[in-house]
């Protein structure tokens, strides 16, 4: 059977109806990217009265939001002995908090404006890799007890039967709070109700220039799109890492980095039990990793950074090969299983692996979220949306330093990825 190179998660959803209309000549807000940030800022602010134009350059949902795992998972890319180092422990605190509290505002979401999108709280699986790994495991779930009073779940190697069905790894570490979702059912649940709340979308309009200026006696931006121009008094970037030289100051601290799946045919029911018999989400402790998990249907989703550039019809079929071997070096039971779909999408990265909201050069963000965006981005466009209402932000990532590169070594094109993708490799031998 021919791999094809489409996206699986599209061919379970039916996309929001989204009417064609003329381009109004001013607005309250306008935001760029109808992703999770874009729509839940959107929803948010409309809700309030404001009215909200979302500017698209493709189609709601376009972009990593529907091209992900459907992973909703608690925590941030960097351990919590690394954020306590850097950034103290009350900062510390507030943002493991919203971690938390970003599953929360998924899952209120979901059932408030009911969205069949197959959302479960079933947990993640993180995986040792290597033994060292696995210390380093027991002195993050140490430190989570410690600081914010959680108990994670330790899994010992001979246990780890019980969660996955594979025996090359030394040990687990599971928390119950994260969840999965279908992402492309759940980004056009939140498109439909942004609408229902007054939100007003355009897509396949492509924002080309910003430009701050005073209309009627009010500052604002002037937003020229390929169908006409916009009057905003406020303007919000949601384009994660899609982010242009539209908005250069905010390209130049993004990294877009590619990331890759495939998923196979539907298993029979006893296999895809043992591959996972509690259904979690799972990604193991490499730098270069990988995440998997079982689709509602039974199937087997496998990511990964098969290679660090963006997704484009190399990239994407090279990956396919790469994540098979990959999977079944993890599981061997699948050596048989067909592969039916390969796609890939482009996460955002910031130099910190941090995410960061709030407001630069008179433009409120939500970016960077580092494989953790399905929830993260989802409660920080509801963040940025309040600080806007009320010109308090009360978002912990406003509060850390949004570095760029060092010596301003990065315009935007990220041309290092190649030395990046072979020095997270080395890493991942040596450590």
């Amino acid at each position: 059977m021919t791999i094809r190179e489409t996206n699986f998660w599209l061919e379970t959803v039916e996309p929001p109806q989204v009417p064609v209309r003329e381009l109004p000549q001013t607005a309250d807000v306008a935001v760029i990217g109808a992703g999770f940030t874009g729509l839940s800022a959107a929803r948010t602010l409309a809700k309030r009265g404001v009215r909200v134009l979302l500017l698209e350059a493709e189609n709601v949902g376009w972009g990593a939001s529907c091209r992900n795992g459907g992973m909703v998972l608690s925590g941030l890319k960097l351990g919590i002995p690394t954020l306590l180092a850097r950034y103290g422990r009350e900062a510390t605190k507030k943002m493991y908090a919203a971690s938390l509290e970003s599953i929360d505002c998924v899952e209120a979401l979901v059932r408030g404006e009911n969205i069949d999108c197959n959302f479960s709280r079933c947990g993640h699986l993180e995986v040792a890799c290597k033994e060292k790994h696995f210390e380093d495991f027991r002195r993050s779930a140490e430190a989570i007890h410690r600081e914010f009073g959680r108990r994670l779940r330790i899994i010992e190697k001979p246990d780890l039967r019980g969660e996955i069905g594979s025996p090359i790894y030394h040990g687990g570490l599971v928390d119950e709070a994260s969840a999965a979702v279908n992402p492309a059912r759940y980004v056009a649940g939140l498109g439909s109700a942004a609408m229902r709340a007054g939100a007003e979308i355009h897509e396949k309009t492509r924002v080309l220039d910003l430009q701050r200026n005073s209309r009627q006696g009010q500052t604002g931006w002037k937003v020229k799109t390929s169908r006409g121009v916009v009057h905003a008094r406020n303007i919000l970037v949601a384009t994660s890492g899609y982010t242009s030289a539209v908005t250069k100051p905010l390209q130049k601290k993004i990294i877009p980095i590619g990331s890759f799946i495939i998923v196979t045919e539907v298993l029979p029911e006893g296999l895809a039990y043992e591959l996972s018999p509690r259904n979690r989400m799972i990604y193991d402790s490499k730098n270069y990793l990988y995440y998997y998990r079982l689709t509602p249907d039974q199937r087997m989703l496998f990511g990964g950074r098969a290679a660090f550039f963006p997704e484009n019809e190399n990239t994407v079929r090279e990956s396919a090969r790469i994540l098979r071997e990959g999977m079944i070096a993890v599981y061997p039971q699948l050596r048989e299983a067909k592969v039916e779909y390969v796609w890939g999408g482009t996460l955002d990265f910031a130099f910190d692996i941090m995410p960061h909201a709030g407001k630069m050069d008179g433009m409120y963000f939500s970016m960077g979220y580092a494989g953790h965006g399905v929830a993260m981005a989802t409660l920080l466009g509801q963040r940025v949306a309040e600080s806007m209402l009320t010109g308090r932000d009360e978002n912990p990532f406003a509060e850390i330093p949004f570095p760029g590169a060092p010596l301003g070594m990065y315009n935007g094109k990220p041309w290092f990825l190649p030395f990046a993708g072979a020095w997270y490799k080395f890493l991942d031998w040596i450590s």
